[in-house]
């Protein structure tokens, strides 16, 4: 795909966003039927037993379940060709188990950087680093 791509790629990961910064899972299943190719090629820790878009789809409703008030706020974005790279900061509220963890009450917020190769308008492929670490040191389940 030529650079012409990146604009509506980027477009397209913006509508994504909005989507998953609604808080509602119902939205969010919706926006991953209509933006995410099925066979998605997600390169993540994914709940066992599900692959493709349907993976993508249970890790927001973990992470939902965990942290209601989650919201990705995108803070950088970098287009070429088939690829988009976005530089985002989360923040959410500790309010249901995470990774074993009951709740805290405690706001955490912690930075991520994924990259999304697209086909055919959909997005086919994700690939990012989450600083997990650092989430998990502001719940108190590792020293500071």
């Amino acid at each position: 795909m030529s650079a012409a791509g990146a604009p509506g790629n980027t477009a397209t990961l913006h509508r994504f966003h909005s989507a998953v910064n609604s808080g509602d899972p119902e939205i969010i299943s919706e926006a991953v039927d209509e933006l995410v190719a099925p066979d998605l090629v997600f390169h993540a820790p994914v709940p066992m037993g599900l692959t493709g878009a349907e993976a993508l789809k249970r890790v927001w409703e973990v992470l939902l379940r965990a942290f209601p008030d989650l919201h990705v706020a995108v803070e950088e974005t970098i287009a070429e060709g088939d690829k988009v790279v976005a530089r985002n900061a989360v923040t959410g509220t500790h309010r249901g188990e995470y990774q074993g963890l009951p709740p805290t009450g405690k706001t955490v917020a912690y930075s991520e950087i994924f990259i999304f190769r697209f086909a055919d308008g959909r997005i086919a492929e994700i690939r990012g680093v989450v600083d997990v670490l650092s989430l998990l040191r502001q719940l108190g389940a590792l020293p500071s």
